[in-house]
């Protein structure tokens, strides 16, 4: 698989992306910005990456993810909660940050931020029915299987 890549801001071509460990499933996303950016409580912010891509076939696609340590330790976690970008997306990537402690964050330049994993994608189609086979939990909701 070729995943293109496009440096839209010089300062990370040598912060590119890369898998930290043989183990690591995503990639760090850095922060491109100029300035510290202060991210107050219940707000949220999009940060840039400097960076875009192009993954081009519709078998995958790139899912953006919070960091554990940033979301647990510090309440910061995606503003969309999980990011998407689509095979045919060749736009920057943008990172909404969301503040949900009850403390100012501040995103310093270059740091990182999220993570980013690439998925395989399933297209299925789609059959309108008129009704279901019956099973055990029908249309039981949350919790109707005991948890």
């Amino acid at each position: 698989m070729d995943i293109k890549l496009k440096i839209l801001d010089d300062r990370v071509r040598f912060r590119l992306p890369h898998h930290a460990t043989d183990g690591s499933a995503a990639v760090d996303l850095l922060a491109c910005i100029d300035t510290p950016v202060r991210i107050m409580p219940g707000e949220s912010t999009m940060i840039a990456t400097g960076l875009a891509m192009h993954i081009g076939d519709p078998a995958y696609a790139g899912m953006i993810l919070p960091r554990s340590g940033l979301g647990a330790g510090r309440g910061i976690v995606l503003g969309n909660l999980v990011g998407l970008i689509d095979s045919d997306y060749q736009g920057e990537i943008m990172v909404s940050l969301w503040n949900r402690s009850n403390k100012p964050f501040v995103v310093e330049p270059f740091t990182r931020i999220a993570q980013m994993i690439i998925v395989p994608v399933v297209r299925v189609p789609w059959r309108v029915v008129y009704d279901f086979l019956p099973t055990g939990r029908g249309a039981g909701g949350f919790g109707s299987t005991g948890a």
